[in-house]
């Protein structure tokens, strides 16, 4: 399990988010609150956001495989990046799979960017060549490490490049769909929260089957985070933090607009 932390709104500089927050994702790093299947989040963090101001520039990415407590670079370039959209992780690796950079969320194409709270039980064994089958051969040579997470978001973008048009919020249900539907007959547990992001909207899922859902929030127009929404697996301070309803997809879009869709 990991936890993961979406913002959506307008323009703010990184450190109020990741860093200044009294449960912020360095404390729920090693003081989680609500993680299940682990103690610490220490096998590396990611951060992925986009410009402020230039709509058309790819998402930036940084990423480290240390304990996100021990990055001392990660203060300062909190303080020098502001953005309108971003979306971090701090990573809790499954066991047998590797703490590298490959590895490490978040994942990117194009202009969108990726990132999960979660695992499919025993990946390498039950459904690493089930999903692999569903993908194309573009999408297939994408993939460059060995999580769950990153087939995920294969399957995830090979749904966008074969349907032109289709929203996020639909990309990630049919993804839900797929891998449901593939664990289903063995009963493989899985875990789902995914959070995906072009900068201009953030479609993100609790979801699990065979097992308990991982714990997922949103809060809308805080006082200290105004004109935004925010999404986060931990309440990060005292606020009107709304739980994520089980079984579902929520999206927020550029006129910070909730839509909630059950699976």
């Amino acid at each position: 399990m990991c936890r993961i932390f979406g913002y959506l709104g307008q323009p703010i500089q990184l450190e109020h988010l990741l860093v200044k927050p009294d449960h912020s994702l360095i404390v729920q790093s090693y003081q989680p609150k609500e993680l299940r299947n682990a103690l610490l989040n220490a096998d590396g963090f990611g951060i992925g956001w986009y410009h402020a101001t230039q709509s058309e520039a790819l998402p930036f990415l940084y990423k480290n495989v240390l304990p996100i407590w021990n990055d001392t670079n990660l203060p300062h370039l909190c303080r020098y990046v502001e953005t309108h959209c971003t979306i971090a992780n701090i990573r809790s690796a499954t066991p047998g799979l590797a703490v590298d950079l490959g590895n490490t969320h978040p994942f990117t194409h194009d202009r969108l960017l990726f990132v999960h709270n979660g695992f499919i039980e025993n990946f390498r064994h039950t459904l690493y060549r089930p999903i692999r089958n569903q993908l194309s051969d573009t999408a297939y040579q994408s993939i460059h490490g060995t999580t769950d997470s990153e087939h995920l978001f294969a399957l995830l973008c090979d749904r966008l490049a074969q349907t032109p048009g289709l929203s996020l919020t639909d990309a990630l249900a049919e993804t839900i769909h797929i891998v449901t539907e593939l664990a289903a007959p063995k009963s493989i547990p899985i875990y789902l929260n995914m959070m995906v992001t072009d900068g201009q909207q953030i479609a993100v899922s609790r979801y699990a089957r065979q097992g308990p859902t991982p714990s997922l929030y949103w809060l809308r127009d805080d006082p200290s985070w105004p004109h935004s929404v925010a999404i986060a697996s931990e309440p990060m301070f005292d606020g009107n933090w709304l739980p994520c309803n089980e079984a579902s997809i929520l999206t927020v879009d550029t006129d910070l607009e909730i839509d909630i869709r059950y699976l």
